[in-house]
């Protein structure tokens, strides 16, 4: 009888203690080169900033860069090793896309002259991808893996990486490994092994970037299976947020990561600080639907905020202070219902506006994903094999929002007012654009007929009829005393790409909930 390992057993197993330097060359010495995620064949951040560079060299002697392109040197720059850390650090000029470039670092250590080499380096957009598993779900995981794969060559300006999974009690300065040092993409190098790497949703979000931009794009994954968001924050954060200690019961599920307060955030976040990025986008929350869900309002904006002034700060000024940050809203765990817990996230993960960008999330966007739910996934429900259109639905945020494409519409219709009709016992949903009603629902609408403290009891209301922008319900719960309306408030709302309401560019309509109390959008009449 065949023996099967358990599925999350294949997922990327943490390394500890293992210091990778990469893939640079070596010239008489050992003490000078660069930090471990600067490495042949990278992508450092373009203009209008400044990449940043760094790396360890002997104490008291200075450090010369000399950057190339092709014979030509292009830049010459002097820095010094600062004493008892022994680091050097250089911001370059700002520099136009494209490649490639080499750059040559040397340092006179005792007589002898060590230098260290960067070959076939790119000019581009760098965009950091972070969160758990389905940040994690490799290429070789989703549907149309083995196109997916093939293409992979045609493709050789997006650049890929992947830290190591390593979890610390203090911040470390660099990473203590890398599992794929920087790449010139491959099938190998993104299909290796389930869990493992490369990051589908990230390397598809940098290719349509790529497909769309022209120019090199690089990717920095560093994520984790089964983490709370709790991991990847700083100390600040879980002080902000009012968490010292974790009150709940140990997530259920079978070889869940860390959870530990900050151990991710020290190891596979902090030593990134120094690098430039454009931009990052995030798939985390599914291990939060089992502890501090309610908290996830506080500690999601919180860590988008931190993130960006450590950068900002960890880079001399270089990656932009309000950076923009991308994420993807759950998609389903269960199609069975056993709680609220999803529906809570996803209101959470937009601090409870139902949108982004909104006051507490400025200069964010969001790909709705819970209409991708897949009951035949092998890795599990939870993990949803189709990561095309997620990192669509991500890339067009992107372009609206980082790239400034003021007309393109990244994100499906929200609500804008709710009419609550007396005599007719009609609710009225007027939303901001034009619907696309795929068909109507008994169930997705829920109303709120009587509310004690906070508490509600919903019922449901089915679909009447749509015109262009309403959608209209029939109340016959409580006409004349609906207090709420929500919608989509269930774990798996729909079944895949058959949720009710898009808008024309097929961009579901996220989940929201709204009351009557201090509401000028809910009118009665």
């Amino acid at each position: 009888m065949a023996t099967f390992l358990p599925l999350l057993l294949l997922i990327r197993m943490p390394i500890f203690l293992l210091l990778s330097f990469g893939a640079w060359s070596w010239e008489a010495g050992t003490e000078l080169c660069f930090a471990s995620y600067y490495a042949d064949h990278m992508v450092l951040q373009k203009e209008p900033v400044g990449a940043v560079l760094w790396g360890y060299g002997a104490s008291n002697t200075p450090i010369t860069m000399y950057l190339y392109q092709e014979k030509k040197l292009v830049l010459e720059k002097m820095m010094q090793v600062k004493g008892h850390l022994k680091t050097w650090k250089v911001v370059l000029s700002p520099m136009p896309q494209g490649g490639p470039y080499r750059i040559e670092i040397e340092q006179n250590i005792k007589g002898n002259m060590a230098k260290a080499t960067l070959n076939d380096v790119y000019f581009g957009d760098v965009w950091l991808c972070s969160g758990q598993s389905n940040m994690q779900m490799t290429v070789s995981q989703i549907f149309n893996a083995s196109k997916e794969l093939a293409d992979a060559s045609k493709f050789p300006l997006v650049r890929v990486f992947a830290a190591s999974l390593v979890q610390a009690e203090e911040e470390l300065q660099d990473l203590s490994g890398v599992d794929l040092q920087w790449s010139v993409p491959t099938a190998e190098k993104l299909g290796h092994g389930n869990f493992r790497y490369f990051s589908a949703v990230c390397w598809l979000f940098g290719r349509y970037l790529f497909e769309e931009l022209k120019y090199p794009i690089g990717l920095v994954e560093s994520s984790w299976g089964g983490t709370p968001i709790e991991a990847w924050s700083s100390k600040r954060v879980l002080r902000e947020c009012g968490i010292s200690k974790y009150n709940h019961s140990k997530p259920t599920t079978l070889f869940s990561g860390p959870i530990a307060p900050s151990v991710l955030w020290n190891a596979m976040i902090h030593p990134l600080l120094n690098m430039t990025f454009r931009g990052a986008i995030w798939y985390q929350g599914e291990t939060n639907t089992e502890m501090n869900t309610d908290l996830y309002n506080c500690t999601f904006p919180a860590l988008i905020e931190d993130w960006r002034k450590t950068f900002h700060d960890g880079s001399a000024g270089q990656t932009k202070r309000f950076f923009p940050f991308g994420f993807v809203q759950l998609s389903t765990g269960q199609h069975e219902e056993t709680g609220d817990s999803y529906p809570r996230i996803r209101w959470h993960q937009t601090a409870d506006f139902g949108f982004v960008p909104n006051k507490k999330m400025p200069n964010t966007f969001m790909a709705v994903a819970l209409d991708l739910c897949d009951d035949k996934s092998p890795f599990g429900r939870i993990h949803p094999r189709d990561k095309q259109t997620v990192a669509y639905r991500l890339h067009l945020g992107a372009r609206a929002v980082a790239y400034g494409e003021k007309k393109l519409i990244f994100q499906g219709p929200y609500p804008q007012r709710v009419n609550i009709d007396v005599a007719t016992k009609l609710i009225n949903v007027t939303y901001g654009e034009e619907i696309s009603l795929e068909h109507s629902d008994n169930k997705i609408f829920e109303v709120c007929c009587s509310r004690i403290n906070t508490e509600c009891t919903w019922s449901p209301v089915p679909m009447a009829f749509a015109t262009l922008f309403r959608v209209f319900l029939l109340n016959k719960a409580c006409p004349g005393a609906a207090e709420g309306l929500r919608y989509a408030w269930t774990e798996q709302p729909c079944e895949y790409k058959q949720c009710p309401i898009y808008n024309l560019q097929a961009l579901p309509a996220p989940p929201f909930i709204t009351f009557s109390k201090n509401n000028p959008g809910w009118i009665v009449s």
